[in-house]
Order: structure tokens, then C-alpha cells, then sequence
């Protein structure tokens, strides 16, 4: 099932911070196509990515850039490893950000979506601590956004493309299935090395658990619930 839209709650303010995080996250993209070679594109998202082994006690990788290592928990949450990555990542952002900004107000908003975000990089650091392999992409902190949704907004309707076309479906449902299928991956990938895993499970489980838990924290007046 690919969510395509959902049940909007009107009123409040235009989500602002949600626009923001999704036209930042698309002018990072191009500054990565402007990389030229793909040599120099490697070259930049090992420098910029998060790369677990510079986390570890025994870490032996020094970092690529002048700045701190742990900088990199910030800026690998703005890259993508290409089309498909940034847009689905996007798409999600676009359907469920709105919503919970609405419901948190812009500045929480902001905080709960970075800190989704850093917590979902510890969970994959936490997993993965002598990778070499650089990790990029809002995945994380996008699911923290999703955790948040299922709590608040259990009962909205969510629009999903399948093979026999476009359904409609509780959020619960539609978000339920989701982070299952991550945990059973995830569980799977802990088999895989770093050549054969290209997906941060962990990554995901985290931000969402971590949104999942933190929400109630963030919200700044209840959300109208959509009717049944």
C-alpha cells in the first residue's frame, strides 16, 4: 500500500515548518546532483552522512569534514541516495507533516521532527556500531512524524494506491502495517552485512517509537479527530 493522501485538519495555521523541511530537503538533493562525478558525490555523502563506526568507542574512521563528527547526526537527515528516496520520503512528509504541525504549532513541531530524527540515527548507530557505511536520508525523523499520527489521528482516513486501484483506509491500518513490516525487515537485516542491507530499519523503528512516545509531549491543544 502507497499513501497518496489523507483527511486534512482544517483550520489552524499553513504549515509552514513542513514546507520548509521539504524544499530544504529537495535543495539538498541538487547540491548533491551538482557533485558532478560519482566519485565526488561518494566522496560527499561520506563526509556528510552518518557513518556508525565514528561513533563507536573504537572508532578508527576519521571524519571527512572539518567540522565536529557528531554534526553529521543534523545533516544526513537532508540527504537522499536518489529519486525514488527523496520522493517517497517527501510524499510522507507532505500527507501526515501537516497534520501534526497543526496540532503542535510550528517551533514544537520543529523540535519533535528533529528529535525523532536524532533519536532514529541512535537506534541505527546502536545496531550498526562498527559500519563503515554512511547512512543519509529523513527516513527517521519522517517516522517519528508517523508515530505521532497514529496516536493522534488513529481514525483519519488515509488514501492508499494498490494493485486494484485507490482504497481508503484508517490511518491506524495503514500506519500499523507500516511499522510491522519495518520491525520484521529489521529483524531480518541484523542477518545481512553491510553490501546486502541498503535500508536503516532501525532507523525507522526508533523515530517511530521515539514519535510515538513523545507526541502527547508536543502538542499545544487536542487535535479535532476526523469522524469514523
Amino acid at each position: 500500500m502507497f499513501p497518496i493522501g489523507d483527511d486534512d485538519e482544517r483550520g489552524g495555521r499553513l504549515p509552514i515548518i513542513t514546507y520548509v523541511l521539504i524544499a530544504l530537503n529537495i535543495m539538498a538533493f541538487f547540491l548533491e546532483l551538482g557533485r558532478g562525478s560519482e566519485a565526488a558525490l561518494q566522496t560527499f555523502i561520506e563526509a556528510w552522512g552518518i557513518v556508525p563506526r565514528e561513533y563507536s568507542m573504537q572508532r578508527d574512521l576519521p571524519p571527512l569534514i572539518a567540522t565536529p563528527f557528531w554534526s553529521t547526526l543534523l545533516t544526513s537527515m537532508f540527504l537522499h541516495a536518489g529519486w525514488m528516496h527523496i520522493g517517497g520520503n517527501m510524499l510522507f512528509l507532505w500527507i501526515f507533516g501537516d497534520n501534526i504541525e497543526r496540532a503542535m504549532g510550528a517551533v514544537r513541531f520543529l523540535l519533535f521532527y528533529l528529535i525523532c530524527g536524532l533519536v532514529a540515527s541512535a537506534a541505527h548507530i546502536l545496531f550498526n556500531l562498527q559500519s563503515p557505511v554512511p547512512s543519509i536520508g529523513a527516513s527517521g525523523a519522517i517516522s517519528g512524524v508517523l508515530g505521532g499520527y497514529m496516536l493522534l489521528f488513529p481514525r483519519n482516513r488515509v488514501r492508499v494506491l494498490t494493485r486494484g486501484g485507490i482504497v481508503t483506509v484508517p490511518a491506524v491500518f495503514m500506519l500499523g502495517m507500516w511499522i510491522v513490516l519495518q520491525f520484521i525487515n529489521g529483524i531480518g537485516s541484523m542477518a545481512q552485512t553491510d553490501e546486502t542491507s541498503g535500508v536503516a530499519y532501525m532507523a525507522h523503528i526508533g523515530g517511530f517509537v521515539a514519535g510515538f512516545v513523545l507526541v502527547k509531549l508536543f502538542v499545544a491543544r487536542r487535535p479535532a479527530m476526523s469522524r469514523p
